[in-house]
């Protein structure tokens, strides 16, 4: 059995009726190159059922404590049924866009049943041409954005003729816990947990001055240093900006209720725009969200005159399978530059405070998202985070949103023979971190972009995706101006100050990526 981290708990513990705590995605796909010319129920349980070895939290349902005195364990479910857990629908004709976004943000607003296996497939058909849409969703204490895109290459091929994968060998079968000994090992854990929460405590405030919310109190700059000090850790940090979030018509208590939009850009125009500027792709996107988010609260009236805050999920992963399930994750916060009017100058200053956000994550320890879960008790975060999460919706705000960036493969792939033809990625809303989430992933030569919000916060979801198309255009006429400016003899100098703008990765800035042809075959992008 393998316990659930703080951190991976804290994931349980933030589900209420108005937070549903899991990550997914939409693969759109075309028959036309499968065998039967058809996506099936039947088919994917079939494939599902012969490489279920390949994806360890499909196969986990969780443990509980007695008296939820301590963190669940995981645990092989034996009666593991494919047929509870692959759902299929059709939708009403035409099955536009408009149609399966709100087929998918009702079955993302749903709870997973926590007596089983934590994850849901739904095969959705109607969609105009033949295509089919493969919704899957998989809770976020189960994986991060790197083991989730795992599990997909699992089932995925790279021609339509599914690949021979080897028999699973024969695993003995896992007892079922002793409630006797995991309450004894609750108890245990209780004595020392105080030890434990001391450490965490430290290690947080050594790094207080990047925390959202921690890092606006007085003297939080002034108590991190001392703290370092006294550690003994004397390594320079750089300097961040303050990261005071205002407030904003997305920020505040939510609903139960979610809205879904998405869409793609070229991965070529990114590229071209981050060689003009000799920055990162990811500098761009996050630049592209800064000039979206810009432009609708302009269209609110509600633009602040502080730039927004983000929280950008960081994987953190010491190598390539190390864990097979669970988060390993920390989250860098950065101001978006979303108070710059001048487009040139707001990319310089996304580029900015990305290369000092970076920077600081490089020297500072990438554990303070769970030592802040890790300072108290199972069974108080477990009856407190719901209410001290609505609490924080209703008098403040850590961060306006989520910006997540997921490295994905430049090349097709292939669903039961069907080609992918894009995936759009989802996340999660909480009061905490505001009702808009931001995912995007590279795949096959595009960025494809998933948008969630609450509807009673953000009632024109869609419009962000329109606004995303607008600053991208914006950037590739900047891009344009700028090659016709530079001087030809310049040519060679402005190629070398753009070889940091080739992909790289940052959702996981020390780990491979997964891939299905070796690491040289999948794109990196930053997160």
């Amino acid at each position: 059995m393998r316990q659930l981290t703080a951190l991976d708990a804290q994931f349980l513990s933030a589900e209420s009726h108005t937070t549903a705590s899991h990550v997914a995605g939409v693969a759109v796909l075309d028959p036309a190159s499968a065998p039967t010319g058809a996506v099936t129920r039947e088919g994917l349980i079939n494939l599902l059922r012969e490489r279920l070895h390949l994806a360890p939290p499909l196969r986990m349902r969780l443990a509980d404590v007695p008296f939820a005195l301590d963190r669940p364990y995981w645990v092989e479910d034996p009666d593991l049924d494919l047929r509870r857990h692959v759902h299929e629908s059709t939708l009403a004709a035409p099955g536009d866009d408009d149609q399966l976004a709100e087929h998918v943000a009702r079955i993302h607003a749903r709870r997973l049943d926590r007596t089983r296996p934590l994850w849901e497939m739904h095969l959705i058909h109607g969609l105009p041409d033949g295509r089919v849409a493969l919704y899957t969703k998989v809770h976020h204490c189960a994986i991060d954005g790197v083991s989730g895109a795992e599990i997909l290459v699992s089932l995925l091929d790279l021609s339509p003729e599914p690949r021979l994968v080897d028999t699973p060998p024969e695993l003995p079968a896992e007892r079922t816990p002793d409630q006797v000994a995991l309450l004894a090992g609750a108890l245990a854990r209780s004595v020392v947990h105080p030890v434990g929460a001391l450490r965490s405590l430290t290690r947080a405030v050594a790094d207080l001055d990047a925390i959202p919310v921690a890092s606006a109190l007085p003297g939080a700059r002034l108590i991190a240093r001392a703290t370092r000090r006294l550690l003994g850790d004397e390594r320079p940090r750089p300097e961040l900006p303050p990261l005071a979030a205002p407030r904003t018509p997305f920020n505040g208590v939510i609903s139960g209720e979610r809205s879904f939009a998405f869409g793609s850009i070229p991965l070529g125009e990114i590229r071209r725009v981050s060689r003009a500027f000799g920055m990162s792709v990811n500098d761009v996107v996050m630049t592209l969200c800064s000039s979206a988010l810009r432009r609708w609260l302009i269209s609110c009236d509600a633009l602040p005159g502080q730039p927004l805050i983000a929280a950008v999920p960081v994987a953190v992963r010491s190598a390539r399978g190390s864990e097979t399930i669970g988060n390993q994750i920390s989250a860098m916060i950065t101001p978006l530059a979303t108070n710059v009017e001048c487009p040139k100058e707001r990319l310089a200053t996304v580029r900015s405070a990305m290369l000092a956000a970076k920077r600081r994550f490089a020297v500072s320890p990438a554990t303070w998202l769970n030592d802040v879960c890790a300072m108290f008790p199972a069974p108080f975060s477990a009856l407190a985070t719901p209410v001290l999460f609505r609490l924080a919706g209703m008098v403040g705000t850590g961060v306006n949103l989520i910006v997540s960036n997921v490295p994905g493969p430049p090349f097709p792939l292939y669903l039961c023979g069907a080609r992918v033809l894009s995936y759009y990625p989802m996340s999660v809303l909480t009061d905490v971190t505001g009702a808009l989430s931001i995912t995007c992933i590279s795949y096959d030569g595009r960025l494809d972009f998933g948008v969630v919000a609450c509807p009673d916060r953000v009632p024109d979801v869609w419009s962000l995706i329109g606004h995303i198309d607008e600053a991208m255009e914006e950037l590739t006429t900047l891009a344009k101006r700028e090659k016709a400016a530079e001087p030809e003899a310049e040519e060679p100098a402005a190629r070398e100050r753009s070889s940091d703008a080739e992909p790289e990765t940052a959702e996981r800035p020390h780990a491979e990526t997964p891939d299905l042809a070796g690491p040289e075959a999948m794109e990196k992008i930053p997160a």
